[in-house]
């Protein structure tokens, strides 16, 4: 149901405005310092190509993997199977949503973080203190079945599109954490079993131009809570990984996507790979479309490394925790800070 308020969404009370409003605007230490970021391309995140991934040279992809996921946190795929035309189609049925008249979007308005299906505007409007410049619509895409139904039905091809996306980018994620645990010296199946009945969502994420964009952000730096996020891009820059204190713009490559390791794989692996602080920032002269695709353990999956991987130089890292709590925990906190895994270390 829409709520009362008559514009809640950024893109609609924004849309002629020269200034940000106050309720976007961060404390002066706290602006996302736009001079002191590292554009240069060669200090940017691993590009892998995944073409021989199901052929002989798997074991060298398997290793570039590991490496990012050690070394990095974030890695870029090229080859990775998802058909451009599903990828194109994705972008586009995005961006058409967002240009639907308020009305027609604010159908799926709600501010109850635990719908499964829900538009919304900055991260959580419940309890943050200063909003972020982001409009966007939350799915649950798994069981597809389950909740494609409750999807926007307008534009009249995004449940189609959607749909396919979605199963295509589930596809990958099993792959890719096939091969995270071969990275690790585990079983090829262990990260999947190890993630019980599984789970996926994903964020179409729209940021309007933003008139004032050193005052404010489309997201501040977090780390993901999720295993392992797929991350679509248009072509419009906006978001940066944090390297050695700095700040390292993640510029789009034409049909490649960005993997980033989320805080259960940090745990997962036993602090063997690292969730890593990322953020987005906007500029003041184009839109940015961006579909972040979140695949999780189930809810009730209890969260433990394999024996495998802890020892006497390895001790187990964190407490056993189901999926549930951690979330839970995650969205009290919000943004606050970048991640709330540390609450969850094991105290000898």
């Amino acid at each position: 149901m829409a709520p009362a308020m008559s514009n809640p969404l950024l893109s609609d009370r924004v849309a002629r405005s020269k200034k940000v409003p106050s309720s976007h605007v961060r404390a002066v230490g706290d602006r996302p310092d736009l001079a002191n970021v590292d554009h240069e391309s060669g200090a940017g995140i691993p590009l892998i190509d995944l073409k021989q991934l199901e052929g002989p040279g798997r074991r060298r992809v398997v290793e570039a993997i590991g490496s990012a996921c050690e070394n990095d946190g974030f890695f870029m795929v090229m080859n990775h199977g998802i058909p451009e035309a599903v990828v194109e189609g994705m972008l586009s049925v995005a961006r058409e949503f967002f240009h639907l008249p308020e009305s027609e979007r604010l159908k799926c308005y709600s501010d109850d973080p635990k719908k499964a299906v829900r538009l919304s505007t900055s991260f959580n409007v419940r309890t943050e203190k200063v909003s972020n410049w982001r409009d966007f619509l939350r799915l649950h895409c798994y069981p597809l079945e389950s909740f494609v139904d409750q999807w926007p039905s307008n534009p009249p091809a995004f449940r189609q599109v959607v749909g396919t996306y979605s199963t295509e980018a589930r596809a990958l994620a099993l792959r890719l954490l096939e091969a995270i645990s071969e990275s690790l010296g585990l079983e090829r199946g262990h990260m999947v079993k190890a993630m019980g009945r599984h789970a996926q969502h994903m964020a179409v994420n729209y940021y309007p131009p933003c008139p004032q964009p050193e005052l404010t952000y489309g997201l501040p730096g977090h780390k993901d809570p999720n295993a392992i996020t797929l991350l679509l891009q248009d072509g419009v820059s906006g978001l940066q990984v944090q390297r050695d204190g700095r700040w390292v713009a993640v510029n789009p490559v034409p049909n490649a996507l960005v993997i980033n390791i989320g805080d259960q794989l940090q745990a997962l692996s036993n602090d063997r790979y690292k969730s890593v602080n990322h953020r987005v920032i906007v500029n003041s002269a184009s839109e940015r479309i961006s579909v972040p695709t979140f695949y999780c353990p189930s809810p009730d999956t209890v969260v433990a490394p394999a024996d495998a991987l802890v020892d006497d130089a390895h001790p187990r890292a964190y407490r056993p925790f189901t999926y549930q709590e951690y979330y839970e925990e995650f969205w009290k906190m919000g943004l606050q800070s970048a991640s709330c895994l540390d609450r969850f270390r094991r105290i000898e």
